[in-house]
């Protein structure tokens, strides 16, 4: 869900993205979304309890920050410092920060047994990269009817909200 809300965002604040940028986010998405709970299996139970514990506070640390910076330059009405979620680096920050809670579900699936972790890989995977298409085309023509400005704000405000349900809950 929580590439789904991002992916939200990118439709409101960059309604007309290429599909090549559109399926590059998507396929990070779904990438990391995989992979976190496939490095959480392989490390098993020795670091979990770390990772378990200040996982929540980098997502959220990593997600207000995109997000204070959308706040602040949509508080600008600078259209040129808007942040722009189509480069590598955001894309590849934002995929990081969603999906670094997943670490510790793959730390869970190596205590199950008779859990094929290469079939949840691949669904969690799929599902991930489905739901950033869905999330992107779903809200893109709402974005190309609101000022740019304040999609950026929404879009702010969004990410801090996912950073808060990943350290709250």
């Amino acid at each position: 869900m929580d590439c789904f809300a991002v992916s939200c965002t990118a439709g409101i604040t960059q309604p007309n993205l290429r599909w090549k940028n559109v399926l590059l986010f998507a396929f990070s998405f779904g990438f990391f979304q995989a992979m976190m709970p496939l490095i959480g299996y392989l490390l098993g139970v020795s670091v979990s309890q770390f990772v378990e514990r200040y996982a929540p506070w980098i997502a959220f640390g990593l997600l207000a920050f995109i997000g204070g910076k959308m706040i602040l330059e949509g508080v600008r009405n600078n259209e040129e410092t808007m942040v722009d979620m189509s480069t590598l680096k955001s894309v590849l920050l934002l995929s990081v920060a969603t999906s670094i809670d997943a670490l510790a579900v793959g730390f869970s699936f190596s205590l199950l047994e008779n859990t094929s972790i290469a079939l949840a890989v691949f669904l969690i995977g799929v599902v991930s990269f489905g739901a950033s298409i869905l999330g992107y085309e779903l809200t893109r023509q709402f974005g190309k009817h609101i000022k740019s400005h304040i999609a950026e704000i929404i879009g702010g405000i969004v990410l801090i909200g996912i950073g808060l349900r990943i350290l709250i809950f």
